[in-house]
């Protein structure tokens, strides 16, 4: 009989895309299959929140957060603190965001970026929920707002897929913050990205599938879920010199640690 997985957690995906969300059920039941005992999906436009919400109500392992991505800061309504306040009373949502900044695609739209970035700060500070953070092409913004906003008040964060420089994730963890491990991690060509994460302390890792993309080998070029986070946990074990398990427990430690309210959800139930 083959030995039991070791338990892991998919810190972000995204399990309302079309890609996902036809064959949720078969999705979550892969995922527990190789150890993945809880996921956060992650509502990246507000009007979506509802069904976001509904699909962690239907699904035990499955929690959830949301904000608005920069992408579509534009696009969408621009939210106020109390709204992200209201929808965090629910009891398995864990997070604020994702919010953050991309100027790969979006320069034109810093402003209203930066504008929704500052909200949800301000509502991570009020909710004592995690703030998750998308960054691209954004660094040295990104610091700059990150340290200003946790001088004027404390607060906690991660930064969601992360695959910036060494400089910004020396920013983020000296204000005590996490840097999260996606498939990206694992590609033949991130040789440099590892390095960041070798030199992070091993109690600020976190892991995602950031699901339906970016599927870590063996499955690259494939449509990501959340039970793929497994193959990034064991290029984050042989990162740090540590067997499978024990990386696994720590980085379920470390979730736990700042996704507080999730791991308060499953003490209870």
């Amino acid at each position: 009989m083959p030995a039991p997985q070791p338990e892991i957690v998919d810190s972000h995906c995204h399990l309302d895309f079309d890609s996902l969300a036809g064959e949720l059920p078969e999705v979550v039941a892969r995922a527990q299959a190789a150890g993945v005992t809880r996921m956060v999906t992650i509502c990246t436009r507000l009007r979506k929140a509802a069904s976001v919400r509904a699909i962690a109500e239907a699904h035990g392992p499955v929690f959830w957060a949301a904000g608005t991505h920069p992408m579509s800061a534009a696009e969408e309504p621009l939210t106020s603190v109390a709204e992200l306040e209201a929808l965090a009373t629910h009891a398995k949502f864990v997070g604020i965001g994702e919010s953050g900044l991309d100027y790969h695609y979006t320069a034109d739209t810093k402003p209203v970026q930066q504008e929704s970035l500052r909200i949800h700060i301000e509502a991570a500070r009020r909710t004592a929920l995690p703030l998750i953070i998308h960054a691209r092409d954004a660094d040295d913004d990104m610091a700059r707002i990150l340290t200003e906003e946790y001088r004027a008040g404390r607060y906690c964060c991660v930064m969601h897929c992360f695959s910036s420089s060494a400089a910004l994730a020396q920013a983020a963890l000296d204000l005590g913050f996490y840097l999260s491990m996606s498939g990206i991690a694992a590609f033949p060509k991130s040789g440099a990205l590892r390095e960041i994460f070798a030199a992070a302390p091993l109690d600020r890792i976190l892991l995602e599938t950031d699901s339906p993309y970016l599927a870590p080998p063996p499955h690259r070029g494939q449509r990501n879920e959340p039970a793929y986070v497994a193959h990034t946990a064991r290029v984050g074990a042989d990162l740090f010199g540590l067997d499978h398990a024990d990386f696994a427990r720590q980085t379920s430690a470390n979730f736990d640690r700042l996704f507080w309210k999730a791991a308060a959800w499953a003490k209870a139930a």
